[in-house]
């Protein structure tokens, strides 16, 4: 009787156990699959990313002239643009904010060389407050931590790469593709900084999420004997009274509520040369004083014609690609292979 109770037990130990072994098993089997298979297909992703250089025909190569020493450099236009994103945008941006950048870069250099003659001897240079900001790959990763180094240049060639060829038109030409950090909320026309015409595409357009960013906002104080120390290196003819009440006045605005003209005692001023001259950040900016001083509030980072690259980021936050980002901030286009 005993050996027939001990058989039973051994037999339903064997049916309870032997399922939760094999169980088990599967369970680790299959979370080893699903992990060689995320694993291969993030190798795949990588490995796909094609960085065979594109027939860009004439523009193939491009002559780059380097500011500080004065030496002209020829290079294939997308490993000239690796630098130009790098140095242009953070890469802490999202993925489908720096694809935006390679193409508006793209765009802005082929317009640059069919329409500018600002280099005698090159295509372009590498000064942000001539054409724009470019670094080489060594000096961009040691400005970047050790540990995102890698991660931050595989977005930086993903940029390149996986829009390679695209470029931005208007009526079937590359368009004049300015941008800028930061809107302040609302882009600018080209009239309402440098005057002259505007374009069709470069229209004000809003933009939310901007003021997320430390772009956003500065400020700037000055003495009174400074500012007006700043404006007589310019206008020596500057004869201005801090006791007159409307000594220094907004006399008007631009289309995005940017000053357009300053009144600065007897001189009327544009609101671009102000902010050359008192170092602000933008055109949208309103004042006040106090005591002795006068504090300049600022909104926005730089001339806000174009895209703004914080309003970039914000709206592939949002969800936007690269392509949606593009189209809100030109007006008009078309994203086409060259």
């Amino acid at each position: 009787m005993r050996k027939i109770i001990l058989l039973f037990i051994i037999l339903l130990l064997l049916i309870f156990f032997i399922p939760a072994v094999f169980s088990q098993k599967f369970i680790q089997t299959s979370s080893l699959e699903a992990e060689t298979i995320q694993n291969t297909t993030e190798g795949q992703e990588n490995s796909e990313l094609n960085k065979d250089k594109y027939d860009y025909k004439e523009f193939s190569t491009i002559k780059l002239l380097h500011k500080n020493d004065n030496w002209v450099e020829e290079i294939s236009l997308d490993d000239y643009l690796l630098g130009v994103v790098s140095g242009e945008m953070p890469a802490t941006f999202e993925q489908e904010a720096l694809n935006a950048q390679a193409v508006v870069a793209r765009t802005y250099t082929l317009y640059m060389i069919k329409n500018s003659k600002k280099h005698e001897e090159a295509d372009i240079c590498d000064d942000s407050n001539c054409c724009q900001a470019w670094i080489t790959k060594e000096n961009r990763l040691a400005r970047w931590e050790e540990d995102v180094r890698e991660e931050n240049w595989s977005k930086i060639e993903k940029a390149v790469y996986s829009t390679k060829g695209k470029v931005i038109t208007y009526d079937g030409e590359v368009i004049d593709a300015f941008f800028h950090s930061n809107s302040g909320g609302i882009t600018e026309t080209p009239a309402g900084v440098w005057g002259g015409t505007n374009y069709p595409y470069l229209q004000p357009v809003e933009t939310s999420g901007e003021d997320a960013y430390s772009q956003y906002s500065s400020e700037v104080v000055l003495s009174k004997e400074e500012f007006k120390n700043k404006i007589l290196e310019k206008h020596q003819d500057l004869n201005i009274d801090f006791n007159q009440e409307n000594c220094i006045e907004i006399v008007d605005y631009t289309e995005s509520n940017r000053v357009k003209t300053l009144k600065v005692g007897n001189l009327n001023l544009s609101g671009v040369e102000v902010r050359t001259t008192l170092g602000l950040r933008s055109t949208n900016f309103t004042f006040n004083f106090e005591g002795d001083n006068i504090k300049f509030n600022v909104i926005g980072y730089g001339h806000g014609v174009g895209m703004s690259q914080t309003g970039a980021d914000s709206m592939a936050k949002q969800g936007s690609n690269y392509e949606e980002i593009i189209k809100h901030f030109y007006t008009g286009v078309e994203i086409v292979n060259l």
